[in-house]
């Protein structure tokens, strides 16, 4: 009788601690969603850093918390501060722009007015331009709220990426001690993971910049105005996923067209067609035999899952998130289902003998 109640009081103190971890994770997560964005961010550049960590604690012999303020101090000079300054730059480009409701209404009738004029077709109504030109405003505060939100990840990840340099190999082998895995199987989701988020953390922005780059000079060949802005807005096209860069420099092309300005319009088509898109498709192969050679549909269903949960950091971790999936699956496959058949010829004793 002891017996059992001890078993009894064991599964009802093992299953109720499961209920409460599960319940208080819960509740911790929609707290701290808020701030996923920094914590994610914190988590890319940790992984990105880790090896330099390593070597100055182990061959340079420096203490932990004097190399996780040389390295904080590093990412914030050698990368938030630059990123800080590149969406400044977006900020004041686009405060340059006129974008009065009457100016937009302007532009959308003479889109409307030049496609019925080629096509026949009359692809706006005064309804789609009223929604159109009410959105505008809704757009501006989405902008300005982004740019709050990135303010708050920054501090976010600047405390946040300090402590997981101080906390390293006892951090990383707590998470592989619970992770529900055997020795083999644990190394290869941290090397997956690993080369995942290197992988998309180095090679997104590395696209987007020769991307924005290339258009740019087309941009600047064909007598585009707003230049800057206009290959800024290309760098931020390359994370889309299927259409890219094209989101930018066909409506560029559309809009030189309807001014009138014909050579400029064909030749940013072409420019795109045959140089922009073409780069990119280079630049991508080249960078996925250097690093992750990740299958192109979990990058595009990745990116546009990632995006709808994450925001911007999605384009990093939506990949990941399915390309675990994906190994978890073949990882219950291969220790379930794909256990040897019993051979139950050479089981079974020899009749004959």
């Amino acid at each position: 009788m002891n017996i059992h109640m001890d078993t009894f009081k064991e599964k009802y103190w093992k299953y109720s601690l499961i209920t409460i971890v599960i319940v208080l994770g819960v509740i911790l997560l929609k707290e701290v969603t808020p701030y996923l964005g920094g914590l994610l961010g914190a988590i890319t550049l940790y992984i990105l850093v880790r090896k330099r960590m390593i070597k100055l604690t182990t061959v340079k012999k420096m203490k932990r918390g004097k190399a996780a303020a040389i390295i904080t101090f590093g990412v914030i000079f050698f990368c938030l501060i630059p990123l800080a300054g590149f969406i400044w730059l977006v900020i004041s480009q686009m405060g340059k722009i006129n974008i009065s409701p009457g100016s937009i209404v302007d532009l959308l009738d003479k889109v409307e007015s030049f496609i019925k004029i080629k096509t026949g077709f009359d692809i706006f109504g005064s309804d789609s331009i009223s929604y159109v030109v009410s959105a505008v405003p809704e757009v501006v505060q989405a902008i300005m709220g982004e740019i709050s939100t990135f303010t708050i990840d920054m501090f976010v990840i600047i405390f946040v990426l300090y402590f997981m340099l101080i906390g390293g190999n006892k951090m990383e082998q707590y998470i592989k001690d619970i992770l529900p895995f055997n020795d083999v199987n644990t190394q290869h989701v941290c090397h997956e993971v690993d080369l995942i988020v290197r992988s998309n953390a180095i090679g997104i922005p590395v696209i987007a910049i020769i991307q924005g780059t290339i258009a740019t000079v087309g941009y600047l060949i064909f007598g585009v105005h707003d230049v800057i802005l206009v290959g800024i807005l290309t760098c931020f096209a390359t994370v889309i996923p299927v259409v890219g860069t094209a989101l930018v420099w066909v409506p560029v092309a559309i809009i030189l067209a309807i001014k009138g300005h014909w050579f400029g319009a064909v030749g940013i088509m072409a420019y795109g067609v045959l140089v922009v898109a073409q780069s990119d498709n280079l630049t991508r192969f080249i960078l996925q035999k250097k690093m992750a050679d990740i299958h192109p549909l979990i990058t595009i269903f990745g990116v546009v899952i990632g995006i709808s949960m994450f925001g911007f950091m999605g384009v990093i971790f939506g990949p990941l998130i399915l390309s675990l999936f994906v190994l978890f699956v073949n990882m219950f496959k291969q220790e379930y289902l794909d256990a040897p058949p019993n051979n139950s010829e050479d089981s079974a004793p020899n009749q004959e003998e």
